[in-house]
């Protein structure tokens, strides 16, 4: 059913090494921050889990956000806002995870953002505070 000129592929260059027996993100080598600041892990999980789950209902891996929920051992309230950072705009996206610059928002507030439309999100989510 899915139609190669309707399809959008999104590639990110993301290195998983386990750190104390958990996942850890890790970015490019080639990647540095600017002003020092650093990418908060959990925003960078997130993003990741959102997007497995946004593939998940896609591909009919999973029927339902209540068949993700519960082989998470979460609730379907949890997924459902998660999956929302699954459709913040490509340029927010972009810098999130490629060049990762730390957002000037919290989590929940991230998850608020991608509600918006894409031409606003990136001014709010990397304002400076």
């Amino acid at each position: 059913m899915t139609d190669s000129t309707n399809t959008i592929r999104v590639v990110i260059p993301l290195t998983i090494r386990k750190r104390n027996g958990r996942p850890k993100i890790l970015p490019p080598d080639e990647v540095i921050l600017r002003d020092g600041r650093t990418q908060d892990p959990h925003v960078l999980r997130a993003i990741a889990r959102a997007w497995s789950w946004r593939r998940q209902l896609e591909t009919g891996a999973a029927s339902t956000i209540q068949d993700i929920a519960t082989a998470e051992k979460v609730s379907d309230r949890f997924v459902s806002r998660m999956m929302r950072l699954a459709y913040l705009s490509p340029d927010v996206v972009e810098e999130l995870i490629i060049r990762r610059a730390p957002p000037a928002l919290s989590l929940n507030e991230l998850m608020a953002v991608a509600q918006r439309p894409w031409t606003e999100q990136r001014e709010v989510v990397f304002e400076k505070a």
